[in-house]
């Protein structure tokens, strides 16, 4: 088992993750993902909540945290003697070998770092690909990405995906024909068509534990679709960090993993998993309701007749017009090393924003 010294070199480079790039997130985002980290580094569940007082001493205490770490390098790792670099995932796990524990780094939104420490619950595989199920955190910071793609290895952490699905249980709509209150309605949340806080909390980690696969088969969509790849991404991200533009790109990059013949549509279309449709469908908003328009629609009519082509049909629809816009996201990415940037933006702006009804953003500078 790996020494304290170990575990809190991780959380600090976790912190030093918080205090160079808390400022991508929105006031309002940045306050929920406190709330959830407070909730996580004092052991209470997503239902619980602080007093006010010791929830904001804590945010103040951390705040003046990062304001210490903001220039600080990531640190190594020390294990057994030697000191191992925070970004060499398969070492420091070939290292943790025979515990219980694995360790993950990468990068998020607008390039944030990534840090994570958790215990092992199962390992499993889907499509080929294999997949570690984790559990309790020893390690984490604000991002807590609940399922991850690295070295062909996917990652699902049960404690964040608990606290995605708390939240979001809670922010349903009051119409009782969403797609969230047919998906709650399943699971026996809904008393008189309002959402039954107590049942909530008793089969939250049911919620979870079986909803877990789509987000498995998201990550195999995400390994197995080639319309675009990773290296365009890092091209628009390093011309175009933490814009309207990098955020178009990783939405269309997810919907064409979400539509993939083996991804997560697909996958809740062969399983028949209805709770899995109206969570998907609830869960969609801003853009990624843009990009998939076609598939409120279905869900309207399959509610009706439960006819499966239906949402196959606006899958395959979905697939087909994402995959033009990657296409010219590609043709673009190509001219960044040989246009002005001035012109690359317009180009985007033309071919991408324009056409989806987007704000075309301020010309870069």
């Amino acid at each position: 088992m790996p020494d304290l010294t170990f575990i809190q070199t991780v959380q600090h480079n976790c912190d030093i993750s918080d205090a160079r790039d808390n400022g991508i997130y929105s006031i309002c985002t940045l306050v929920l993902k406190l709330r959830n980290l407070y909730k996580w580094e004092h052991g209470i569940d997503p239902w619980e909540e602080p007093e006010s007082a010791d929830l904001l001493d804590w945010i103040e205490a951390k705040e003046n945290l990062w304001q210490t770490l903001m220039q600080e390098p990531y640190q190594n790792l020390p294990m057994s003697g030697r000191a191992v670099g925070p970004w060499d995932t398969a070492e420091v796990n070939s290292m943790l070998a025979g515990t219980n524990l694995v360790y993950g780094s990468g990068y998020g939104r607008s390039m944030k770092a990534i840090f994570f420490l958790a215990e092992k619950i199962r390992e499993e595989s889907a499509e080929g690909c294999p997949v570690v199920i984790l559990g309790r955190e020893k390690a984490t910071e604000l991002a807590s990405p609940f399922a991850m793609l690295q070295d062909g290895i996917i990652s699902i952490r049960r404690a964040p995906l608990r606290f995605f699905f708390w939240d979001h249980i809670q922010d349903i709509r009051a119409s009782s024909r969403s797609p969230m209150h047919h998906a709650l309605d399943y699971y026996g949340l809904l008393t008189d068509g309002r959402l039954n806080q107590q049942a909530c909390r008793d089969r939250l980690d049911t919620i979870v534990d079986t909803e877990i696969p789509i987000f498995i088969y998201h990550e195999v969509g995400e390994r197995m679709q080639t319309t675009l790849g990773s290296d365009t991404l890092k091209k628009i991200i390093g011309k175009f960090p933490d814009s309207a533009i990098e955020f178009v790109v990783r939405t269309i990059k997810d919907i064409l993993a979400d539509t993939h013949p083996r991804g997560m549509i697909n996958f809740i279309i062969r399983e028949k998993r209805e709770a899995s449709l109206g969570f998907y469908v609830g869960f969609l908003d801003g853009l990624r309701k843009v990009l998939f328009s076609e598939i409120l629609e279905a869900f309207q009519q399959f509610v009706l007749d439960r006819d499966w082509q239906l949402i196959d049909q606006a899958r395959s629809r979905c697939r087909d017009r994402n995959r033009r816009f990657a296409k010219k996201i590609k043709e673009i990415a190509q001219l960044i090393e040989q246009e002005p940037m001035e012109l690359v933006q317009q180009r985007f702006n033309r071919e991408i924003m324009e056409p989806l009804g987007l704000d075309v953003p301020p010309r870069q500078s």
